[in-house]
Order: C-alpha cells, then sequence, then structure tokens
C-alpha cells in the first residue's frame, strides 16, 4: 500500500513538472545569469543614447500584426479579451511593439528616436536550431532616418555590446532583400516570372537559375546566376556590384549597401563582414540592409536586425539579439563569492559583506558542524571569526 502511495505521488510530481514543448523553467544560477547578462547589454544600449521602452505581453490583434508584426502572424498565439471581446495576441516579437510605441506614445519625441527594450517572446513553433517557443530578447531600434550612418551604428552597437561580454569571433552576414526585387523591376518582369525566380532563388541552386532563361531572358538569368556566385566577403561582393548593376533602381540598393559597409569599416576595419545578395527568406518586411550576427564555433545566431518602415512610413532600422544564443557564446561565467553567515552574525557585518561584493546565506538555526550546512547550501566560504574563509582551506 505505502509502495502505492509513494508511486502516485511520484507520478502527482511528474505531472506539477511537466511544461508543454519548447517550454521551460529557469533555474539558479542560470536565470540569474540571464538576467544579469540581459541588464549589461541594456546598459551599453543606454550609454549610447537608447532608453528602455517596456511593451506589454499582450495587445489587441490588430495593433500587433500591423506593418512590420505582419510577418510574425503565422507564429502569433491568439486569445480573446474577457473584458474588451476582442482578439489579442502573445507578442512573438518584439520589434513591431516598439515601431508602435514610437508612432503613437512617442510621436511627437524628436527623431532620430533610439529606443531599447528586453523581454520575454512565445512563439506558436520551435525551429530546428532554437526548439523553445519562449526565449529572451534584447534589442535596440533608431527610427525617422533612412541614412546609411544609421544602419552602421545599429550594427556597430550590438557587436560592442557583445564584445563587452567576452563573445569574440564575431562576423555579420549583410544582406540586400530588396536587391531581386528592384532588378526585377528594372528588368521589366511579370508578378508570375518574378515569383517562380524568388522560388529558384530560395534555393541558391545555379542550375535552376540558368534553366529561367526563356522565362526571363538569358542575360538576366546569367545576371542572377553571377549575383549568386558574388556571394562571400563583403569587398569581393562590392566588387561584383560595381560591374554588374550599374545603373537602375538595383544601383541604388546597392549604393546604401555600399555606405554602410564604408561606414562600419571606418570603427571597425577588422570586423568580418559577409554579403549575400540574393538571400530573402526571413527578411519579408525589410525594406533595406539587412544583417545576422555570428560567433565562430556557435550554435545559431546570436541575432539579427535591419530596415524596415513602420506602419506610420516612418523609417527606421534596429537589432534583436536571442539571449539564449548570447549566453551560450560567452565563454567565461563570472564566479558566485556566496558566503555562509552563522546566524548570530551580526547585520552591520552581513551588510558590510554584501556591500564587498558577497553573496550572504544566513543560517537560520544553531549547526554541529557549521562547515557541512555551508557545503549542503552550496557556499563556496563561510564567515569564522570575522573572516572569509574558503571551504577548501577551511
Amino acid at each position: 500500500m505505502n509502495a502505492t502511495n509513494d508511486n502516485v505521488d511520484k507520478a502527482n510530481k511528474a505531472d506539477k513538472a511537466l511544461l508543454p514543448a519548447g517550454m521551460s523553467d529557469g533555474l539558479p544560477p542560470e536565470a540569474a545569469f540571464e538576467a544579469a547578462i540581459a541588464e549589461q547589454l541594456m546598459s551599453e544600449f543606454g550609454s549610447h543614447g537608447y532608453e528602455r521602452v517596456k511593451p506589454p505581453l499582450l495587445e489587441f490583434e490588430q495593433n500587433l500584426l500591423r506593418g512590420p508584426g505582419a510577418a510574425m502572424a503565422e507564429q502569433t498565439f491568439r486569445l480573446m479579451d474577457p473584458v474588451s471581446q476582442r482578439m489579442m495576441g502573445l507578442r512573438a516579437d518584439m520589434t513591431p511593439q516598439v515601431a508602435r510605441i514610437a508612432t503613437t506614445r512617442l510621436r511627437n519625441a524628436p527623431r532620430p528616436l533610439r529606443l531599447s527594450y528586453s523581454g520575454q517572446i512565445l512563439r506558436i513553433k520551435g525551429t530546428q536550431l532554437r526548439a523553445d517557443r519562449q526565449f529572451g530578447q534584447a534589442g535596440a531600434e533608431l527610427i525617422g532616418s533612412d541614412n546609411p550612418l544609421a544602419d552602421a551604428e545599429i550594427i556597430l552597437l550590438a557587436t560592442s555590446a557583445m564584445t563587452k561580454q567576452g563573445i569574440d569571433n564575431m562576423s555579420v552576414d549583410l544582406c540586400l532583400p530588396t536587391l531581386a526585387p528592384a532588378l526585377c523591376h528594372d528588368m521589366n518582369l511579370s508578378d508570375e516570372s518574378i515569383q517562380s525566380l524568388r522560388d529558384v532563388l530560395d534555393r541558391k541552386d545555379a542550375a535552376d537559375i540558368a534553366g529561367m532563361a526563356d522565362l526571363i531572358g538569358k542575360d538576366n538569368a546569367a545576371l542572377f546566376a553571377e549575383l549568386l556566385s558574388a556571394t562571400g566577403p563583403a569587398e569581393d561582393a562590392l566588387i561584383s556590384l560595381d560591374r554588374l548593376i550599374p545603373n537602375g533602381r538595383a544601383k541604388i540598393e546597392c549604393d546604401s549597401l555600399k555606405a554602410i559597409i564604408a561606414a562600419i569599416r571606418e570603427d571597425a576595419p577588422d570586423l568580418p563582414l559577409t554579403v549575400d545578395l540574393v538571400e530573402n527568406r526571413g527578411w519579408e518586411y525589410h525594406t533595406g540592409v539587412t544583417f545576422t550576427f555570428f560567433t565562430r564555433g556557435g550554435r545559431g545566431e546570436l541575432g539579427t536586425g535591419g530596415r524596415y518602415i513602420t506602419d506610420e512610413g516612418e523609417p527606421a532600422t534596429g537589432l534583436t539579439l536571442f539571449m539564449d544564443t548570447v549566453l551560450r557564446a560567452i565563454p567565461e561565467r563570472p564566479s558566485i563569492k556566496r558566503i555562509f553567515i552563522p546566524n548570530v552574525t551580526s547585520k552591520e557585518l552581513s551588510s558590510k559583506l554584501r556591500t564587498e561584493g558577497w553573496v550572504t546565506v544566513h543560517g537560520l538555526e544553531d549547526q554541529s558542524n557549521q562547515h557541512d550546512e555551508a557545503k549542503r547550501l552550496n557556499c563556496s566560504h563561510i564567515l569564522e571569526n570575522g573572516e572569509a574563509k574558503s571551504l577548501t582551506e577551511a
């Protein structure tokens, strides 16, 4: 009978710990570490003039999915608001919310407007590289300027913030999702031809592009094939662009990319930059240069960003860092000085130790062996005779 009760109790505890797929509890010390790094990133953003905003977890669906938010419609959880009887959405990305704040609450604030944010987001499905459906974001948006220097500022801000966390060997992958549409416009291609071409470019198969010759013209197909092969280091890609695209609407898009790269090179001449001239997937709402941050040996992207237009028509650019990937890329976690304080210790001494950077853990009862109690509570030190002593030495 007792064995049966024990099994039932274990089953009940297992049910309580069971979470939906893609959800997890943040436990010590990881939860504290994530919070500390997020605050340090926000502090770095703030030191560059990016003021913090705090959007709500839920918004009315029609507002959340307007403008740049429309790209997240398939990843957004929806529910009915019992108060207003209107549909609401749980944010799947914070960038659209910040854009909304800029064009409503802060519409009269001077431009360019620099805003930053940090928080949790929830998505309907995970990805192959990120199975979690809930994870943290930290980011910054620069709204009200279409100057390429704004894009360069955002990119350099992200690399600076992550470098200060000890992340090195970073690289930035630049994309120009507006280039192919601009070329199609210059070529006067039909809507059907453009869609077929986009599908082929997404597969990045040179043979498939060559097979488009009958539909879009032999010379046009050859041009797109060369753009595909030009993907690689930024400086090499720019040389190819100068040769392949001398004029037209596409030339304007290329000039913007060149200006951004030049601005980055002034401050970060050694930052590895690569360019993908035909990538479009994942950048559906962007209206200019986009970027993705990586670190050598890391799994998945550290963050993404790019240029877009708010639902009120303002030019903007911004970045989003993914906290799970950022945390994995940080090489060393700081050691925590955790000291056990016997219950007879004065409040003044305890306060002094915390001022010096110690985490104090107070004993609540008299213990026959304070050292064993300190070890049991995962302390690294113990207070003896008013002095901190390592448990390995005490």
